[in-house]
């Protein structure tokens, strides 16, 4: 009968996974309207879409040439390879409109999604290991709003996860006897390890305690030192290839350094063009961490109390699970206190916190060190955390950690879904749908018009949306970002006074929250587009004024038309 029972709800299990699997792949497809933060889409997609596309695009900073922070290899390897596919196949004509805001915003972020099932792939690997149930663990994973809303976007840290679970892959190895297996895959730790650095270098703190685990089954399962060396040389010659990858693409691309130019008409030699390279050369993680090292360049981004990922982000990103995490961490470390005090003359050797048989301590060891080593930044951003969910939910699917808070944990995944897929500057994305489709219509096409499009108190609007290419100058974009209400108002007054073309077209951007602030620019409008839901944390919505029936401009994101005959 406990067989039947359990049968039963390995089955239910399955089903109930296959269904958060599949609308994870929908509401990708649907496609998601929540913009998380500006970094999904200026760490990618945005440059992407200029390189290869030649469309018109902001370049954020890390990506210019005297500032190179962040590696090109992964934006070209998933934005980059997306938007290659979408453009040969307009180019073959087989799909005669295969660019537009649609596959621009779709594309990145269904490769993503597709990506995201390694981390189901590693949950079912890893959770026979470490004492979890495997099914429990793939629902806990696939019912996380962060696994449907973040793991879906085009974040660094998104790969970063993935890049984790794999490297947790890799050290927990077991042999078919339940013993743990001799460590065979130094080559491929090496190589992993390097591209999650080059990622982003702060996957060192998330790769720390993987590598030591590793390093202790090599220690404990190899007899010769020889064997021993020969592990350890694998995974630094790997790492070092890996990173000549890196640094020679980087250098290529930040450099605009070319075969042709180096092959001159000097026709220089092998080691002139090897000095040329090394003199051009471009290791951005170090270039990323002499910026973020810096207190006065993180203090330009928000500085946070070192506690927030401890106290805020875990909660807000993992809920209960976090919280549960907690307790059994300080139990943990009290039983360990407890046992060092009691055995310190004449126990022999350490006192078990990475025993091999002992899952649960070591798993949140995984979760906590690296949650230790982000909280030593001022910095502090939930994204930030998204890779701990691998480790946090084969700790709670453990057989004698019951989940028991099951309603709890479903309202929470539920409200972060909707808050965060759904309302988060939700407007913003169908806005530039809106845009794109208007700057393209028809009428447009057959009588040119300039439009200047001006954005206020919104996230930084991803240009690439709107399809226009480089060549085109039809079209202005203007982001004022949180702007006070007198500049505002100055630049749109400036912008009224230029309207004088018949064929210009001026559309102002505004949440409903501060739609008030241009009644007072003294300008009319023509023409207004609500776009709902919208919900900016930065102006947000007044209470009183959502309980008096005046809520669905609150919560939503106005297209404004400037009005010429004003």
């Amino acid at each position: 009968a406990v067989r039947r029972e359990e049968a039963g709800s390995a089955m239910v299990a399955r089903a109930l996974w296959a269904l958060l699997a599949a609308l994870r792949t929908g509401w990708c497809l649907l496609p998601q309207r929540g913009y998380l933060h500006p970094d999904e889409f200026f760490q990618a997609p945005e440059v992407m879409a200029g390189d290869i596309l030649n469309l018109q695009v902001y370049y954020p900073w890390e990506f210019l040439s005297s500032s190179p922070c962040r590696t090109v290899v992964f934006p070209l390897m998933t934005s980059g390879v997306t938007y290659w596919v979408i453009k040969s196949l307009q180019q073959l004509d087989i799909c005669s409109n295969c660019i537009n805001s649609y596959t621009l915003l779709v594309s990145p972020r269904l490769l993503f999604t597709v990506f995201s099932f390694i981390l189901d792939y590693s949950v079912y690997r890893l959770a026979p290991f470490w004492g979890a149930d495997p099914w429990k663990a793939l629902v806990l994973l696939a019912g996380s709003y962060v696994t449907l809303v973040f793991y879906t976007r085009t974040f660094t840290n998104t790969l970063e996860g993935l890049l984790f679970a794999l490297l947790m892959v890799l050290v927990s190895s077991r042999k078919s006897s339940g013993s743990s297996a001799e460590p065979t895959s130094s080559s491929l730790i090496g190589v992993i390890t390097t591209a999650g650095f080059f990622n982003r270098p702060t996957f060192l703190a998330f790769a720390l305690m993987p590598l030591l685990y590793w390093a202790s089954l090599i220690v404990d399962s190899q007899k010769s030192i020889k064997t021993l060396i020969n592990h350890f040389l694998k995974l630094i010659l790997c790492a070092c290839f890996t990173a000549i990858v890196f640094i020679t693409a980087d250098t290529f691309y930040f450099t605009s350094v070319s075969l042709d130019n180096l092959y001159s008409t000097n026709k220089s030699s092998l080691i002139d063009v090897i000095a040329q390279l090394h003199e051009k050369m471009v290791v951005t993680p170090f270039n990323f961490l002499s910026y973020n090292l810096n207190p006065h360049n993180l203090a330009l981004h928000g500085s946070h109390p070192r506690v927030t990922h401890f106290t805020v982000n875990g909660v807000m990103l993992f809920g209960i699970l976090h919280i549960l995490a907690i307790d059994a961490g300080f139990k943990m470390l009290k039983k360990y206190v407890h046992r060092l005090v009691l055995v310190r003359w004449c126990y022999r050797g350490p006192p078990g916190l990475l025993v091999h048989s002992e899952g649960s301590p070591t798993l949140l060891l995984f979760y906590f060190v690296p949650l230790a080593f982000l909280s030593l930044f001022s910095h502090q951003e939930p994204r930030f955390l998204i890779p701990l969910i691998l480790p946090l939910v084969l700790f709670s699917a453990s057989p004698n950690r019951a989940v028991k808070w099951k309603l709890l944990l479903v309202l929470f995944n539920l409200l972060g879904a909707l808050l965060f897929g759904c309302l988060h500057q939700g407007g913003l994305i169908p806005c530039l749908f809106h845009l794109e489709q208007l700057i393209h219509s028809p009428a447009s096409s057959s009588h040119p018009q300039h439009y200047t499009l001006l954005f206020a108190h919104t996230y930084m609007p991803p240009r690439s949306l709107l399809n226009i290419k480089k060549t085109d100058m039809h079209v202005e974009v203007i982001d004022m970002a949180g702007s006070g209400e007198e500049t505002l108002c100055q630049t749109v007054e400036q912008q009224a006074r230029n309207f004088t073309c018949s064929d210009c077209r001026i559309f102002i951007v505004i949440p409903g929250t501060v739609r008030a602030t241009i009644t007072k620019c003294g300008v009319s409008f023509r023409n207004e587009t609500l776009i709902f839901p919208h919900l900016s944390m930065e102006d947000p919505p007044q209470i009183p004024v959502l309980s008096s029936g005046n809520w669905s401009s609150q919560l939503g994101l106005y297209i404004l038309e400037l009005n010429k005959d004003h």
